[in-house]
């Protein structure tokens, strides 16, 4: 095939360098993330505290709602749920308006929970940030919720 012919716009197969990739450097992020996470709140997951806190945040709703609000499927939703409840930090009973619809609210143990690890939550996000600078961190999140 002529150089003419060939697509100008596909990259060199053999220029890919997986340190390089978004993909790559995103794992790593995270697991650095996930570490520093578990050793300050071992007692929830990531998705499950972030569970907790959006309750927290704008009280009962259905879990349906929940679930989309923190960007679980209905399935990973019912199983965290399904924990939480088993930890006593959250309830959950059928909604007065739609028999249907299964309503989630925090109880008083998981609410006390929310509030006293919301500080630890912070400091985890700092530590996962560390190597940024303020201004950097900013980018880097405005970035992240453009993907």
């Amino acid at each position: 095939m002529s150089e003419a012919a060939q697509d100008t716009n596909s990259p060199d197969p053999n220029s890919y360098v997986l340190e390089d990739q978004i993909g790559f450097l995103l794992r790593l992020a995270n697991q650095r993330h996930l570490e520093i996470f578990a050793a300050a709140l071992s007692d929830v997951t990531p998705t499950q505290f972030a569970t907790l806190v959006k309750l927290h945040q704008l009280g009962v709703m259905s879990q349906n709602h929940l679930g989309r609000l923190v960007a679980m499927d209905a399935a990973t939703t019912n199983g965290v749920v399904t924990r939480l409840r088993k930890k006593g930090f959250v309830q959950t009973q059928a909604s007065t308006s739609d028999l249907r619809r299964l309503d989630v609210s925090l109880t008083a143990e998981g609410e006390t929970f929310v509030t006293a690890t919301l500080p630890t939550a912070f400091e985890v996000s700092a530590k996962t940030t560390s190597a940024l600078s303020a201004r950097e961190t900013a980018q880097l999140l405005t970035l992240l919720a453009k993907l």
